[in-house]
């Protein structure tokens, strides 16, 4: 099931973030300690810009990277390493953040990160949508199947493109071929989903989720099998 909520844009990050801090809150209150997934990209600029300045006890937040290109390095411009360190991990007192290091053996890193991962459950994920639909970078056709917590795939040329137009590389040739990803299966294991998803180049990717039969041809469709998602639009979006 997924909640879908649609305020004005500057609304839409400050609601998306005061709803995953109230289920971090009660994770810490449950049960001492709690887990969390983020991502990167423009769409999550103003929840994560509101998500820092919530009242956490950050101390006992565990957080996971979501996904990363294969083989570029944490200096360059399009790191979501250097977008997470910037944005969130270098302003909050983290207990811990497991990055992905796309810079290594991927496969070995996917593993790394898998054996990690089974030990935290993680209690809120802070995703997007992409425009082709995807979710972390798992792109049309998505793996449903894997249980593999992290896999390493290919990113299609809708994909690398949706990064060009966001100004992340010069050109499409500069854009990696290849990411290491957080599987759907891995994602779906969370207990809340907090989706945010601005933009009106999105707002064909939102129709197909909210519309279409859940597939792997629009990964995000997924969504709807999920328990506690949230759908935070801006208007543009939602069009």
């Amino acid at each position: 099931m997924i909640t879908t909520i649609s305020p004005n844009k500057p609304a839409m990050g400050l609601l998306a973030a005061q709803k995953g801090a109230s289920f971090i809150r009660k994770a810490i209150s449950e049960q001492g300690a709690a887990n969390i997934i983020v991502a990167t990209g423009a769409s999550q600029f103003e929840m994560l810009a509101e998500l820092v300045q919530q009242d956490i006890d950050w101390s006992k937040v565990t957080a996971f990277h979501l996904d990363e290109y294969i083989g570029i390095p944490e200096t360059h411009p399009a790191s979501f390493r250097k977008y997470l360190r910037e944005r969130f991990a270098s302003l909050v007192p983290l207990k811990e953040f497991n990055y992905v290091n796309a810079e290594t053996d991927p496969y070995g890193e996917c593993e790394r990160l898998g054996r990690k991962i089974q030990d935290f459950p993680i209690d809120v994920a802070f995703i997007g949508i992409g425009e082709n639909g995807h979710i972390a970078f798992n792109d049309p056709p998505a793996d449903f199947e894997t249980e593999a917590p992290y896999i390493v795939v290919n990113l299609d040329e809708a994909c690398r493109r949706q990064q060009l137009g966001e100004g992340w590389f010069p050109t499409l040739e500069d854009v990696p071929e290849k990411a290491i990803s957080m599987s759907v299966r891995q994602i779906m294991k969370s207990k809340v989903i907090i989706c945010t998803v601005p933009d009106e180049r999105k707002a064909d990717a939102v129709f197909h989720t909210l519309h279409d039969p859940v597939s792997p041809a629009c990964p995000a469709t997924i969504l709807r099998e999920h328990l506690e998602a949230w759908l935070f639009l801006d208007k543009e979006a939602a069009i």
